[in-house]
Order: C-alpha cells, then structure tokens, then sequence
C-alpha cells in the first residue's frame, strides 16, 4: 500500500469520558440465540433484551430507548465492538419493569466472541452530539459467537504515490473478500469522508464500485492534510472501514541572512516549508570533502512554516550548505537547494 492507513472506522466510536448515567438501573441483559454465522457484506439480526429500569419523572424520558454495548473477548475479526439498535420500550415503564426488545445487527467482521458489557439510555446516535456522552452501565452480560465468512478487506492506492503540497490527487478503493482475494462480484455502496466524516453521521459522498470491487475518486489538495476514508455503512455502526492518511511533500527553501562572515561567525539561516508541518524537525547540514552531507544546526518548524538555524563557516572560502527535512509523520523527506556562505 502507498499511504498511511489508519485503520477500521466506526461511526459514532466514542471512547470512555464520563460516568454512567446514575439514573439508568440494568437487571439484566438476555439474547435470543447465542451462535450466529454471517457472510459477506450482510448483517444477521439477533434480538436483545434488556429489563431494568430510569428513574426519571421527566416526560420526555417515558418512552427512552437503550443501547446495549459488546466488544471482542475472542476471535479476530477487525471489528473491535458491536452496538445494538436503539432497543424500544416494549413492556413496564421507565421507571418500573421496563423491558427494551430489539435487534443487534452482527455483521461478518464481528468474527470471534462479542460480549455484552454496557447499556446506556438515550438514542445512539444522539450520542455523537453531547459534548461528554455516558459511560455505558455495566452490565456481565451473555456472549455472543460470530462465525464470520468472506468477510471484506479494504484496500486504497493514493496516485501520486506522494502528494506535493497545494497537488490534488486521487485515490482508488478496494473493496474485495479477505477469503478469496476477489470482488464480491456486484457494485457495493460505499461512503466516501473526510475528516470527521469518518467517524460521524456527518456526511461525506455516497459511491459505489464496479463489479471489480474497486472506486476511483478525485481530491483536492486541502484534503490531503487529514484523512479521507471509505466506510461500508451498517446499522448503526459501519460493517468496515478504512482511513488513509496522504503521504505528503513539503518543498523546502533556505537563504542565509548574509552571503559572507568571518570564520566562526554565526550566520542564522532562514527558510519554510510549504505546508507548515508545524514543530517537524530541520537539519542544516554541511558539505564535507566532495559529498558527504552533516548536520551542523538543528531546529523545529514554527506554526508559520518557517525556521531558522544557524550556520558558522570553518574555514576561509565557498561553504556550501543545505537544509534537510526528515520523515515526519505523513510527510516525506524533502530537500532544499546548495546554498554557500563565503567564509571570511
């Protein structure tokens, strides 16, 4: 693969920022079956049950649905945790012997044993938007076995390879079965994101692949700065997902503040690197013999883009100088042009 990948997506992941909701008492969580084999792209319902009850007076609160949280015991499917759909009051009341009943979608990357561990009040989704959503409750819930066949593998190939900065690019999607290798043999709608659209219901474009399993889309360069993904969608956390983060290439430019000092001077060199890969190294380095390149003067890139090190000529004569920038999370090594410093 020719860029970064980031890993499986899942909307809505939300990691752990508060306590449980005090108001949410869970008796008991029960499944309708315990095994369940999926294959492919298609998801197979198993209906959860939860009795307890939420103590709150609020009529907006008499009809609160719950979630119901698993994660991965066993097994090594790519889908760390599953989610339940927002379970509908079915029997009781909030506040006395409520029983919530509906499905858990179980898709085919939930391969392993998914346990219940957590349930939380209020609708999944609306989640996303509070600021510091709950913990789950607690709950040492059933288990659940997922035998998953054919499960899908995501791919991505970034052209160019490497992106100049203010470039666009394109990047070609894969979506094929980590079985066998091959498409799935039909168009398969995908969601294509930016940013926070790969771990929101926040937009993003919808596509779909051919036959081969693959999709081609075109980017402007200001989304070469975060990550653009591809999510296979489900209900309500994605089947799949796969986040790319653009390798890139800052051109960098330097110029010593005077073109002649006398020897042992300090002579600070200024210069930028486009993009502003802010507090990445710098490395101002000096021609040795006839091409052996050292470092002599470090610093770190400003939020400006710019940077200054410090060159101090040895010797009487052409110095010839350069400013090197090393590997830098996505962004790749990039080199200045010679410059010289007469020294005096």
């Amino acid at each position: 693969m020719t860029a970064s990948m980031v890993g499986v997506l899942l909307v809505g992941a939300t990691p752990a920022q508060a306590a449980p909701d005090p108001l949410l008492h869970v008796t008991k969580v029960t499944l309708n079956r315990t095994s369940v084999a999926v294959s492919g792209l298609n998801t197979v319902q198993v209906q959860v049950t939860v009795t307890g009850s939420y103590d709150s007076s609020d009529p907006l609160d008499a009809n609160i649905p719950v979630v119901v949280w698993f994660r991965r015991t066993a097994g090594v499917g790519t889908l760390p945790y599953l989610v339940s759909t927002d379970l509908k009051l079915q029997a009781g009341t909030t506040i006395q012997n409520g029983v919530w009943i509906g499905p858990v979608n179980v898709p085919s990357t939930a391969n392993g044993t998914m346990t219940v561990y957590g349930v939380t009040p209020g609708s999944y989704f609306g989640r996303q938007f509070q600021p510091m959503p709950v913990d789950p409750t607690p709950v040492a819930g059933p288990a659940l076995a997922v035998t998953g066949l054919h499960p899908p593998k995501l791919t991505a190939k970034v052209i160019p390879p490497v992106v100049t900065v203010g470039s666009g690019f394109s990047i070609t999607w894969a979506v094929t079965d980590a079985t066998t290798g091959a498409a799935y043999g039909s168009g398969i709608r995908v969601l294509l994101g930016y940013d926070n659209e790969c771990v929101e219901d926040a937009g993003g474009i919808i596509a779909r692949t051919g036959t081969n399993g693959l999709v081609t889309h075109a980017y402007p360069a200001s989304q070469a700065q975060g990550v653009n993904c591809l999510r296979i969608q489900g209900a309500p956390i994605d089947i799949a997902g796969l986040g790319v983060g653009v390798a890139r290439l800052g051109l960098v430019s330097a110029a010593p503040s005077k073109p002649a000092a006398p020897v042992g001077t300090i002579v600070p060199v200024n210069g930028s690197v486009s993009g502003a890969p802010y507090n990445c190294p710098v490395v101002l380095q000096r021609l040795y013999g006839r091409t052996q390149w050292r470092g002599v003067s470090t610093a770190k890139v400003r939020q400006s883009g710019r940077f200054t090190v410090n060159a101090q000529p040895a010797y009487r004569g052409l110095i010839p100088y350069r400013v090197y920038f090393p590997k830098c999370y996505q962004w790749q090594i990039s080199i200045s042009g010679t410059f010289t410093i007469r020294g005096l």
